[in-house]
């Protein structure tokens, strides 16, 4: 049992295995085919394995970095057998992935003493943000904690209204304005109701636009300074949600988003209808952010805390899961 299962129990371990079954499915296929018939791990197994790591959307440059590691081990160990590559395959993209356990979060405590601790939400429309922030609350709730949520998507009134679905469902309270209103304005009253509440979490939504990024930036960088006027020290986090499904678009949206602002952690959605779930790779590598939500199915608990050790043993995993969640 990994740490993974000691935190969080054998039904996240089950979701998780599940919800990367087409990933692995392409990916540990497309890994056979590039040893069939090899006894050793050679130039010619290399680039068969390089074309199937970019065939499964871990991109170019870290797939490159990926064989340049495994091409050290090869010339250290002078004699490696291809019964050797899975394990090797799996040990180097491990530590590719990055541990952020100074934000962490531990079965959804909270880290550090801030109160409230404040997470701002950014990403473009369609991937599963709002969707993501309902799941965290009721994470959070179910952990015991006080949450308050914040529609600072003003732009789009179906963004509040879905919001407010949400905070009805899970049974948080939110703070929300008309259509239109200024976002720094809802999140200036988020953060002092927060206050005024004593709550433990304050999600705040923002609006998922990308086509003008100094806008954008300019939009971000008002709603971080009021914030500040209250809670000088937040928002503590800055969360990017990104649709796993997109394969690299969602590499090239992270790209223009940390460009735009500065981001803390990811939050990576839809991975259970994809197999393009090696992107994770790629956005964790390239961006040097921790990826600390995965999204494997639309049931509230399945949005998951990311483990890299046990995201990687479950890609890896050769047997076919057919578990259904409680």
């Amino acid at each position: 049992m990994g740490f993974f299962d000691k935190i969080f129990g054998k039904k996240e371990k089950e979701s998780l295995d599940k919800g990367l079954q087409k990933t692995k499915e392409g990916f540990l296929s497309r890994i056979t085919k590039s040893i069939a018939g090899k006894s050793t791990v050679d130039e010619e197994v290399l680039d068969s394995l390089e074309d199937a790591l970019v065939g499964a959307d871990v991109g170019v440059e870290t797939t490159i970095q990926i064989i340049r590691r495994i091409e050290k081990r090869v010339a250290r160990d002078k004699y490696l057998n291809t019964a050797e590559l899975n394990s090797i395959l799996q040990q180097e993209i491990e530590e590719m992935l990055l541990d952020s356990p100074e934000q962490s979060y531990r079965n959804f405590e909270i880290p550090g003493a801030a109160r409230p601790y404040v997470i701002l939400v950014v990403g473009v429309n369609g991937v599963g943000k709002t969707t993501t922030i309902g799941k965290l609350a009721h994470h959070f709730k179910k952990a015991g904690k006080s949450v308050l949520l914040g529609a600072a998507d003003t732009f789009r009134a179906a963004a509040v209204e879905q919001l407010t679905i949400w905070s009805e469902r899970i049974g948080v309270p939110i703070v929300k304005q008309e259509m239109g209103s200024d976002p720094g304005a809802v999140a200036f009253d988020t953060v002092q109701s927060g206050l005024a509440r004593n709550s433990d979490i304050v999600i705040i939504d923002t609006a998922g636009r990308l086509h003008n990024k100094t806008f954008l930036m300019e939009e971000l960088g008002k709603i971080k300074r009021v914030i500040k006027k209250i809670l000088p020290a937040a928002p503590h986090e800055v969360l990017l949600v990104l649709d796993g499904s997109t394969g690299q678009n969602a590499l090239e949206q992270a790209k223009q988003f940390t460009a735009a602002t500065e981001v803390t952690a990811l939050a990576i959605t839809k991975l259970d209808g994809t197999a393009k779930g090696g992107v994770v790779l790629a956005i964790a590598d390239q961006l040097k952010i921790p990826v600390k939500f995965i999204g494997v199915g639309e049931k509230l608990d399945d949005l998951l805390l990311f483990d890299k050790h046990e995201f990687v043993d479950s890609l890896f995993s050769l047997e076919k899961n057919d578990h259904r969640s409680a």
